[in-house]
């Protein structure tokens, strides 16, 4: 039964020309599959739509050649060749009662036309923003005809696929009404230029043309950056407000959000559920049309308040989405404690940034809906259910032992510490990282409802104690730990004065208490989170703390996630010295030798300790012991022994997490063959997408 609490999350809400069944709003988000992979693309809307989402939405819709955003995949509307696979999104979409909408969008100069090759459009002459070698002309007044032409095209095909609502793309800096709008990139003397009501002109006019276009059946939303936190340089939250009083009555809805990508899904290490409230509280109290915010919502008590307040009329989500697809149909079933929750690691943007597809640290079906058949909920039933050992409670043990569970199998999970969660629950003790936790209290409670799963914690096995079990399969996914020498991409056989150095300190040491002091190095040879955390930390306790990266930028594949730039401003404001480009040559007595990684000169500085942050070894003693004792395993009744997650290979959280749930999945199952998920084909008849979907 639904809390009444939450009754208000399931009223409909009317959209111009449609209506939405409840107030849960997938917003527009990237998944490196777009118009490349669109059978995988609809799959995945589909599963949100099916979970109860009563709006999904596409991704960033290139609208014409000009607006190529090569290498990145996104949906694709150049001409009518485009059309069958969004018709296929919104076939699979509406099958399950929700509306799919469209954001279309023209990059300006902040695409790459990379494929195209055509010249890049913008407000006035300016560079392209991503750092190609090129630059943008400044758009003529017959340039904006035609781009409003294209837009109308655009929204036109949209609705022949079966868009319930079209969206105007004014958010992120990445888009021409935006860029109209930013007097940084508008520096037109016309009508198009100078006063704000001449900026606000070109958003007006594509408004209005879309409007007419499709507005007798599709929604026309306007998504909307209030304030992009560049000071005058940007559109600020005040110029935002006028902006919104120019506008109110003329789209369906309002999709409002912060500006950049990295200031909206803000990594929950530096903002928490509900953070951009004080940035587009404004916008409900100006227009009489429905308005649709972000906030990483997950817990309904505080979609309830954000709507009854009036802050917002519906739940926008791309990241929770993400995480549980099944999210609003828990909240109708009474079963909230059983959302999995976004952790906010970004995880899913690093799809988009390196061009491939979506993953989820939480939701380790994400991407995998349509090429392996994964369904966020449900799971094959165990053929004939075996009794199995999982060794090990971190990420990919839990989700193993839990989703084992599900399928039915008799599941024994043994723990060697008094807690569950290995490196998720020691990692969530350190800054900004507490939201972390949520992978083992997810798996923790779903494994506490299944009968056929016990847990024994304080258990350290050995390889004779494996074989007295009695388990018919044996996993095993006892973690790793961070190595003290140096060893790394930039240090093949260590650094010297590291390995056996009671003043050097690793991740797994401080994650333990064991922290130094006084003047510190934290070396970053890793490139991700881990160095700049282990830095504020340091700095928290009163250390006097270096980063050293042989790298020429601090943490580079934080790039990804969007933590690059918050990380860069924590450090500056905690007073965290950055060394880019510079790897450690010795360290001896208090003294620290660096050399400079491209013209080999070196320094020395006082230092009393150093961090290592370089790699990691698997813990898979227990598993080569067993290897050693295979010949035993037959008669201990053992026919199959896996070695999984970090304990095969070191990497991410998320890839943990999918190893175990692949190895729960694959377990006795039929090989499915050397590639083991569907591919797309190329077609000369994109019709054939439809019949594809159906085999």
């Amino acid at each position: 039964m639904r809390d009444p609490r939450y009754d208000i999350l399931f009223t409909p809400v009317k959209i111009g020309p449609v209506t939405a069944k409840n107030r849960f709003f997938q917003v527009p988000h990237c998944n490196g599959m777009g118009h490349a992979m669109p059978l995988a693309h609809a799959a995945m809307r589909e599963i949100k739509a099916e979970g109860g989402w009563a709006v999904v939405s596409t991704e960033e819709c290139e609208i014409h050649p000009t607006s190529d955003l090569t290498p990145y995949v996104e949906a694709r509307l150049w001409d009518d060749r485009d059309i069958p696979a969004l018709a296929l999104m919104c076939d699979k979409v509406h099958a399950h009662g929700a509306l799919a909408a469209l954001e279309l969008s023209h990059n300006g100069p902040t695409a790459s036309n990379l494929y195209s090759r055509e010249v890049l459009l913008g407000p006035s002459h300016q560079v392209s923003k991503y750092g190609y070698p090129s630059q943008a002309r400044a758009m003529t007044l017959h340039d904006i005809r035609e781009y409003r032409r294209w837009h109308r095209e655009a929204a036109l095909r949209g609705k022949r696929a079966g868009m319930d609502i079209i969206y105007v793309y004014a958010a992120h800096d990445l888009s021409l009404p935006m860029h109209f709008l930013q007097r940084r990139r508008n520096q037109r003397s016309d009508e198009y230029g100078g006063s704000l009501e001449n900026r606000v002109r070109l958003l007006r006019e594509v408004l209005q043309d879309t409007r007419d276009a499709v507005g007798d059946s599709c929604a026309v939303a306007l998504r909307f950056a209030t304030e992009e936190l560049l000071g005058p340089g940007g559109v600020e939250l005040a110029e935002a407000q006028d902006i919104v009083g120019m506008l109110a009555e003329l789209p369906d809805l309002w999709d409002v959000n912060l500006a950049a990508w990295y200031n909206d899904s803000v990594p929950s290490r530096f903002a928490s559920e509900g953070a951009q409230e004080p940035f587009i509280d404004f916008v409900k109290k100006t227009t009489t049309k429905p308005v649709v915010g972000v906030g990483r919502f997950t817990s309904p008590d505080t979609m309830v308040s954000q709507i009854r307040r009036g802050v917002i009329d519906l739940i926008g989500a791309a990241r929770p989405s993400i995480a549980d697809p099944y999210l609003p149909r828990k909240i109708e079933e009474g079963r909230a404690d059983d959302i999995r929750e976004c952790i906010g690691c970004n995880i899913c943007v690093s799809g988009d940034m390196t061009i491939s597809p979506i993953r989820c640290t939480q939701n380790p079906t994400m991407g995998e809906e349509w090429r392996k058949g994964w369904h966020p909920e449900r799971i094959q039933p165990a053929r004939e259910p075996s009794r199995i050992l999982v060794v090990g409670g971190g990420p990919a043990g839990l989700e193993a032992a839990r989703a084992l569970g599900q399928r039915g199998h008799d599941v024994s999970l043994a723990e060697s510490r008094r807690e569950l969660g290995g490196r998720v629950t020691r990692e969530a003790r350190l800054p900004g990282l507490a939201e972390w936790a949520r992978v083992r209290d997810w798996r923790a409670g779903q494994i506490g409802k299944l009968d056929n799963v016990s847990v024994y914690l304080d258990s350290l096995l050995t390889a004779q104690d494996v074989l007295d079990f009695g388990a018919e399969h044996v996993v095993l996914a006892t973690g790793c730990h961070w190595r003290r020498d140096g060893f790394g991409r930039s240090n093949g056989l260590g650094v010297p004065g590291l390995a056996d150095n009671p003043r050097v300190f690793t991740l797994d040491d401080l994650m333990n208490a064991r922290l130094p002091e006084g003047r510190v190095a934290v070396f970053d040879d890793d490139g991700f989170y881990y160095a700049s955390v282990a830095a504020e930390l340091l700095r928290e306790r009163g250390c006097d703390v270096a980063y050293v990266t042989p790298e020429d930028s601090i943490a580079p594949w934080s790039v990804n996630t969007l933590d690059y730039r918050h990380i860069r401003k924590r450090m500056a404001k905690l007073g965290i010295e950055a060394i880019v480009s510079h790897n450690i040559a010795n360290f001896a007595g208090s003294t620290l030798t660096l050399e400079n990684t491209w013209d080999e000169q070196r320094t020395e500085r006082a230092c009393d300790a150093v961090v290592t942050v370089t790699s990691r070894l698997p813990d898979d003693r227990l598993f080569q012991e067993l290897l050693q004792r295979q010949g035993d395993w037959a008669d201990a009744g053992i026919r199959t022994v896996r070695c999984i997650g970090d304990a095969e290979a070191p990497g991410l959280i998320a890839h943990a997490v999918y190893a175990g749930h692949r190895y729960a999945r694959e377990l006795e199952e039929p090989a499915t063959g050397e590639v083991a998920f569907k591919r797309h084909f190329h077609t000369a008849n994109p019709d054939d997408l439809r019949r594809e979907t159906l085999t």
